[in-house]
């Protein structure tokens, strides 16, 4: 079949050498080899060799959004009657989306054209035919038309394909479908089980079937190990993924000196992850986060073996724009990869617009688009919580004497948090303006402004809830100038307005719109933000509108005293 030249793929794979018994993922790309052999299945735990699908998803390059429903392929014909978690990507998951368990109804593809065995029993493995596959004309057009996206808008350069391994397998004597991603989450709503019973499979060769070798769509490029079991926050951050592209070039990686960026005078959250080792109350990991000078101790650190645990600290920045470096000091078995962080507080109340004046033109005015800031509106971190397993076993000192000895071990249950940001944003009219009309008004009057913000979470301690919300305005292209709003009440349910306008006659919380502004629609785009959790900082892009139809100078009227 033909090929199609520039479609290019960004992603690494990694095969599994497996054992009689195996686990298998799919993908392809830029390839490596990873994984390893499977261990001894059970009647209730299990995999066979071929039971593999690929989940594909189109997706946006501009701003990494799923325009498609995923579709599974899959060579083999596995049970409808099947558990599984529905038809969520990765990026969706990411975003925040929650496991939904279905019984039943599941939904596949056999491709007309045969994929390729990704792994083989044997340790070989299929590289050049897993490239032509995913590069052939036929299959990207069969893709194309199973999603509802037309072939040439879809190899036109602005659209993806996220690709997922997956596998169908036996779990407790249940059969399930799942990819990388939903068998890490999975397996911390079961508190470890699923590791625990399939490790080879559902940590292992699973996950690193797929991992980028060049960052792209927002994910790293993995460094790791390819010989190891991962654990949860791994693959879910990294691994379990492939990007085809159909560009000559993967996007540009954001490359910044900086592991954070705080605003000043704010309740921040700092986030190491620790693994290595086991870490319980018998061998426990303490974090050290030292921080301007101050020392912050972070105790009860748990985590079973082939595991981790996020460990964080909430402090406040100082009310001076700097650079900073945190240290980080882990006593214990576990390690952390970030010893060193750099921070950056910067001061959002450092630009507001300068006073509009009456004779103010701007004759080369174009409208620009509203930027697409980030947004992360849920954030999911969990703790591990450890417990003693009694196992009392008798010592016998001689015919008729002995002692018993507890010979438990620790066990790990995993406790899962939550955060939810929504908001809501309003634009209305000053009260100043005697000519406005509903949501339209004359251009050169002033407008006012109300964002709210709700932060919800089962685990309140452990977050910040909004403090800080930035405006931005067309007629400085949603740059060069904006206005941090002062937060009017704070809490769970913060309120934002502007702060009041020296240049405004009755010092009203209001933003003068330029006289020269042209008719039509006005839109003001609001960033809300530092919403921090150990899981990263909540945020949401905002909107309002109203509508300009002529200008201030109209409701001027000169006239003789005496005609």
């Amino acid at each position: 079949m033909k090929k199609i030249l520039k479609i290019l793929i960004v992603f690494i794979m990694l095969f599994s050498l497996m054992m009689p018994i195996v686990v298998f993922a799919v993908g392809d790309g830029n390839i490596d080899s990873g994984g390893g052999g499977m261990g001894d299945g059970t009647s209730t735990d299990k995999w066979s060799p071929g039971y593999d699908g690929v989940r594909v998803t189109v997706v946006r390059a501009s701003d990494h959004a799923t325009v498609t429903t995923p579709i599974d392929l899959t060579n083999k014909q596995p049970p409808s009657t099947m558990f599984h978690f529905g038809k969520v990507s990765k990026i969706q998951y990411n975003g925040g989306r929650n496991l939904s368990p279905i019984q039943g109804a599941y939904s596949y593809i056999n491709p007309s054209q045969t994929m390729p065995r990704i792994v083989s029993t044997n340790g070989s493995s299929n590289i050049a035919a897993i490239k032509s596959y995913f590069t052939d004309e036929q299959v990207i057009r069969s893709i194309a038309s199973i999603t509802g996206m037309d072939f040439d808008i879809l190899i036109g350069g602005d659209y993806k394909l996220l690709l997922e391994p997956m596998a169908y397998y036996t779990f407790q004597g249940v059969m399930i479908a799942t990819t990388a991603t939903e068998a890490a989450m999975y397996d911390e709503q079961l508190s470890g089980l699923l590791r625990n019973k399939m490790v080879f499979l559902s940590h292992k060769n699973l996950p690193l079937a797929m991992f980028l070798e060049v960052g792209d769509l927002g994910y790293p490029a993995w460094s790791g190990s390819t010989t190891k079991a991962a654990s949860n926050a791994d693959i879910k951050s990294s691994l379990g993924l492939g990007i085809v592209r159909f560009t000559e070039q993967p996007e540009p990686p954001m490359v910044s000196a900086y592991d954070y960026e705080y605003r000043v005078n704010t309740e921040v959250i700092t986030s190491v992850m620790i693994s290595g080792g086991q870490s319980d109350p018998d061998s426990p990991t303490r974090v050290i986060f030292i921080i301007d000078g101050r020392t912050y101790n972070v105790g009860n650190v748990y985590y079973p073996s082939g595991d981790s645990q996020l460990a964080w600290v909430k402090w406040t920045t100082p009310d001076t724009e700097q650079d900073m470096v945190i240290d980080v000091i882990v006593n214990g078995p576990g390690s952390t990869s970030k010893s060193i962080i750099n921070v950056k507080i910067v001061d959002f109340d450092k630009n507001p617009p300068p006073n509009p004046v009456a004779d103010d033109r701007n004759d080369s005015f174009s409208h620009s688009s509203v930027p697409n800031r980030e947004e992360k509106t849920n954030a999911n971190w969990s703790i591990w919580s450890p417990w003693w397993r009694a196992y009392w076993v008798w010592h016998s000192t001689g015919e008729d004497s002995g002692y018993w000895c507890d010979h438990g071990w620790w066990e790990f249950d995993l406790e899962q948090y939550t955060a939810r940001l929504s908001s809501d944003m309003s634009i209305k009219n000053d009260s100043k303006n005697p000519t406005a009309s509903g949501s339209t008004f004359k251009s050169g009057y002033g407008i006012n402004q109300t964002v709210t913000g709700n932060v919800s979470s089962n685990q309140s301690s452990a977050i910040t809830y909004v403090q800080n919300a930035v405006s931005y305005f067309p007629e400085f292209g949603y740059e060069t100038y904006w206005r941090l709003l002062e937060r009017v009440s704070s809490g769970s349910n913060a309120r934002f307005e502007f702060k009041k306008n020296n240049y405004s006659t009755y010092k009203n919380r209001t933003h003068f719109t330029p006289i020269w502004m042209p008719d039509g629609v006005y839109t003001v785009n609001t960033w809300l933000i530092d919403a921090w959790t150990p899981d990263g900082m909540l945020s949401m892009n905002l909107i309002d509108t109203l509508t300009i139809k002529g200008n201030l100078w109209q409701d001027w009227h000169i006239a003789p005293l005496n005609p």
